[in-house]
């Protein structure tokens, strides 16, 4: 059905001279996208081109195993599970040895032997090197049975699959900046976005043993809060669920009470050194309904402070009041009876 339209001012609206657009400069403006039903308003624009993080924003760690084939040969971790065998001497066979936290295994005749670190190939021709002063000949054959401990380590650390399923690790990005993981410990998170984590969290794991790939969601957003304070009947802080100009401050305060001077609204921010700036608004047309496109409605962020600040007749109100009843007053209390016929006092 074709949309309806209504006396109004938008953000195409030009007012005398590219001055600000007042309700005589009214055109028609498209109103309702339809003719009835329900309106749930035009879809939302990114609120930021890309979000960092913050501290206290919580996130979830997918972990993924990459199955690539690697460039490099197999070494063999503390924990792995071996099998060494000979073609020649079955005594020497030696089934299912777990490499020790020392990198060792035991085996018989040559006793301890370091193998953590080695590759398959290399454990073979020592292991043919040294049963030579026993065997003739003993054709040593290694099978790795069970590897990548370090990896199954981690995915272990990190399955969640006997209760929510899936396997992640949730975070939440602490104090100092930091998430914690297995395997790499604290990594920074403050600042970064989530594909700038990415790419630092997989370069660790890389650096250590590859073979996985990590990709941090986030979950939920560190709280926002705004502070509205003075003149209005609720002061305090509120939390910010979505963008927020100043005019929305003031109505999750409860609006303005009748002193406020809606003429001078402060808005306290911190820049980026966290020294503090300011600015002052003028709301009152708009708060009056008589600015329909005003200039000085902002965007606020967190932790800024919207102050309104008291009338100047308000304030000489008050002095006057602390000044007399208050002070005066209760120094010197006025008791007098008058007489009226004559008009006397005593």
């Amino acid at each position: 059905m074709p949309t309806r339209s209504l006396q109004g001012v938008n953000q195409f609206t030009r007012g005398r001279n590219g001055a600000e657009a007042k309700w005589q400069d009214s055109t028609c403006v498209p109103w309702e996208s339809m003719a009835y039903g329900e309106y749930i308003g035009p879809y939302r624009r990114p609120a930021m081109g890309e979000y960092r993080l913050r501290v206290n924003d919580e996130l979830e760690l997918v972990y993924l195993r990459t199955r690539q084939k690697s460039v490099k040969p197999y070494q063999l971790f503390v924990g792995d599970t071996i099998r060494i065998s000979s073609a020649i001497d079955p005594s020497l066979n030696a089934e299912s040895l777990v490499i020790r936290s020392d990198g060792m295994v035991s085996l018989s005749l040559i006793g301890q032997v370091a193998v953590a670190g080695k590759t398959v190939e290399q454990l073979q021709k020592e292991l043919d090197k040294r049963y030579e002063a026993w065997v003739i000949n003993p054709e040593m054959l290694v099978q790795l049975i069970k590897g990548e401990t370090p990896l199954e380590d981690i995915i272990n650390s990190v399955d969640a699959r006997a209760g929510q399923g899936g396997t992640g690790r949730a975070a939440t990005v602490s104090p100092d900046g930091t998430i914690q993981l297995p395997g790499i410990g604290s990594i920074p998170a403050i600042g970064l976005t989530l594909e700038e984590m990415g790419r630092e969290i997989n370069a660790r794991y890389q650096g250590r043993q590859g073979g996985i790939e990590v990709t941090p969601i986030l979950t939920q957003r560190a709280p926002s809060y705004i502070y509205v304070a003075g003149e209005v009947p609720t002061s305090g802080r509120f939390e910010m669920v979505g963008p927020t100009t100043v005019i929305q401050a003031i109505a999750l305060a409860g609006g303005f009470k009748p002193g406020g001077n809606v003429r001078e609204v402060v808005v306290f921010r911190r820049d980026q050194d966290w020294r503090l700036t300011a600015t002052r608004l003028d709301l009152n047309g708009a708060l009056l309904g008589k600015r329909p496109h005003p200039s000085d409605e902002i965007w606020l962020r967190d932790s800024d402070i919207v102050l309104i600040p008291k009338k100047p007749i308000q304030r000489v109100s008050e002095f006057v009041e602390l000044y007399l009843t208050n002070t005066v007053y209760s120094i010197y209390p006025q008791q007098a009876v008058f007489d009226i016929d004559n008009n006397t006092g005593f």
